[in-house]
């Protein structure tokens, strides 16, 4: 096999992407600062417990794990970066009240989740530790629409979901928690046949709850459908009065409810939420994904109301249009009086200057160059910026 031939899934970044990604990130970040997120960079390695605490199974498939050569303790290359971030709050900052954290960078994955999707994705994402009231959840939708925005995105659908509700029908039957996972498989993907097979032994209001669940989906019309239909429980309704709170307040965004969707059921446990971008064909990507995840920080300790969500930026960056190359001033090489001088002053008044090195004055690939520095003709040693 060829040296530069890399392993499946992982592709380098070329200066074109490259440079969109970049300038996604810087937008994405310091919209995340307009809302109080404060930076943080978890590392890319940690000890495997830790990063795979409350997580469950499917993270733990998706991590690669290696021996630490100093301690002979099992490290893990991070799949995710709430499990980090949860951490950080709970030890490093150990704050009282609100945190609101963000982050950006570099995950890896044993295996792609999604059709053409990257093993290395770039992740960003916004979380707030410390509130249990439905605010934040609506405050972390409210900026994953404004992070969406930011990178051009004007049309988008929220689709909304709530763990809650699958637990208030199966919980009081104390099932196997292998029958448990078999039904959630089949609830996401509303595999009908198969849900009737495995509810075929449960109670009869168990059986009418699971085979109505999969037909849930639309408008916020299937909360009242749900009322009607679903065995009235408390912990139903908080489900369903949540969905509805967060589907009155959502301003700018279409929004869809699906309660048979179970997708990272184990990682959370009440509102989770997709933010869709839309073309004229309809919805085409769930970019930004999360939801409440109250139980990520039990395990270090101190068990904090938690909500957020994470996109990735390759991700992003095949969805939005890309951007116009940067405008740049194209200057001669040499040492001609006063040249260096003043590419020195350009670059310090913040401007990009490409030098064309001898015989490729025209080569410039990255950088629209609508400008050139040449000789002043009336000042001796002087140099000017003339448009091209």
């Amino acid at each position: 096999m060829s040296a530069w031939v890399l392993p499946d899934h992982i592709a380098d970044v070329l200066p074109s992407e490259a440079r969109h990604i970049e300038e996604l990130r810087r937008s994405l970040l310091d919209t995340a600062r307009s809302y109080g997120y404060e930076l943080v960079m978890p590392p890319l390695v940690e000890h495997l417990e830790s990063l795979l605490t409350g997580t469950g199974e499917s993270l733990d498939l998706q991590t690669f794990k290696l021996v630490d050569q100093l301690s002979g303790r099992t490290l893990g290359l991070r799949a995710d970066s709430t499990p980090q971030v949860a951490r950080i709050d709970a030890h490093l900052l150990n704050r009282q009240g609100v945190a609101r954290l963000s982050y950006c960078g570099p995950v890896v994955h044993t295996r792609i989740d999604r059709p053409a999707a990257t093993r290395e994705p770039l992740q960003f994402g916004a979380e707030i530790y410390g509130h249990a009231g439905l605010e934040a959840d609506l405050e972390a939708v409210e900026l994953a629409q404004a992070c969406l925005r930011a990178a051009g995105l004007r049309e988008l659908q929220l689709d909304l979901a709530d763990v809650r509700i699958i637990d208030a029908v199966l919980d009081p039957l104390g099932l196997p928690a292998a029958q448990v996972a078999q039904i959630h498989a089949a609830l996401t993907t509303k595999d009908a046949a198969g849900l009737q097979a495995l509810s075929q032994n449960l109670p009869a209001p168990a059986r009418a709850d699971l085979a109505l669940l999969p037909t849930l989906y639309g408008d916020a019309s299937v909360l009242a459908a749900a009322r009607r239909g679903l065995t009235p429980s408390p912990a139903l309704h908080a489900a369903l009065d949540a969905l509805q709170w967060l589907a009155d307040r959502v301003q700018g965004m279409a929004v869809s409810i699906d309660l048979s969707d179970l997708r990272g059921y184990a990682y959370y446990t009440g509102v989770r939420f997709a933010v869709f971008a839309r073309d004229a064909r309809g919805p085409v990507a769930d970019l930004a994904r999360g939801g409440r995840y109250d139980e990520v920080g039990a395990v270090f300790g101190r068990k904090r109301p938690a909500v957020g969500f994470s996109l990735d930026l390759k991700e992003l960056v095949a969805a939005v249009a890309p951007r116009p190359l940067e405008a740049a001033i194209r200057a001669p090489w040499g040492s001609e009086p006063g040249l260096r001088e003043a590419i020195a002053a350009l670059r310090a008044q913040g401007q990009t200057v490409v030098c064309a090195l001898p015989g490729h004055d025209h080569q410039v690939d990255e950088f629209h160059c609508d400008r050139e520095l040449v000789p002043d003709t009336a000042r001796a040693g002087a140099w000017t910026v003339r448009t091209l």
